[in-house]
């Protein structure tokens, strides 16, 4: 339970670095400017996305068998390794509207992450992991660990976080957790 935890944590902590969402949390703080509504709303929609994801990674685990999981798995940790070296872009406008900003939030959030690497990464950890909970609090906290620096400290931090270089370890550790899966 702690080994699912902390390994949700790290990877997506730093598969976020660079992310779309997270160049969407600069966004959304130059533009709405109420850091704790974003953060709140950063928080809501990741814990309901990666709970989503996360039950249908324990619903393919429960279907499919364990030897054939355990390839499809670290075959999955690989793929996301060399997207991460990939650098995101966030394609579209910041949809704004009288909804607020915890409720902008919310949505730009949750649609930004659908389809997103840590998205996927959410699957393939709770069907690698036994403990639904550990890893849906556990992606949850590596998103808002990579998220809320973004939201209270904007481009200062962006200037001084070399996104390449975290991209690059964000791979390494994604290949190393396929090497794990596979092998271990």
């Amino acid at each position: 339970m702690l080994e699912a935890f902390l390994a949700s944590t790290l990877l997506v902590a730093i598969a976020e670095i660079g992310d779309k969402t997270q160049l969407l949390s600069f966004a959304l703080t130059a533009r709405l400017q109420r850091p704790r509504a974003i953060i709140a709303g950063i928080f809501v929609a990741t814990l309901f996305n990666h709970a989503i994801a996360g039950a249908a990674g324990a619903w393919i685990a429960s279907v499919v068998s364990p030897e054939i999981m355990r390839l499809i798995t670290a075959g999955a940790f690989a793929i996301f390794g060399l997207w991460a070296l990939k650098p995101d872009t966030l394609d579209d406008d910041i949809p704004t509207d009288n909804r607020g900003a915890f409720l902008t939030t919310v949505v730009a959030f949750f649609v930004a992450e659908m389809g997103d690497k840590t998205q996927f990464a959410t699957i393939a950890l709770a069907a690698r992991y036994d403990s639904l909970a550990s890893v849906v609090v556990g992606t949850t906290l590596g998103m808002m660990i990579a998220n809320v620096p973004a939201v209270l400290l904007g481009q200062k931090l962006a200037a001084r976080v070399p996104a390449a270089a975290m991209r690059k370890l964000a791979a390494v550790l994604f290949l190393a957790t396929a090497a794990w899966t596979y092998f271990g």
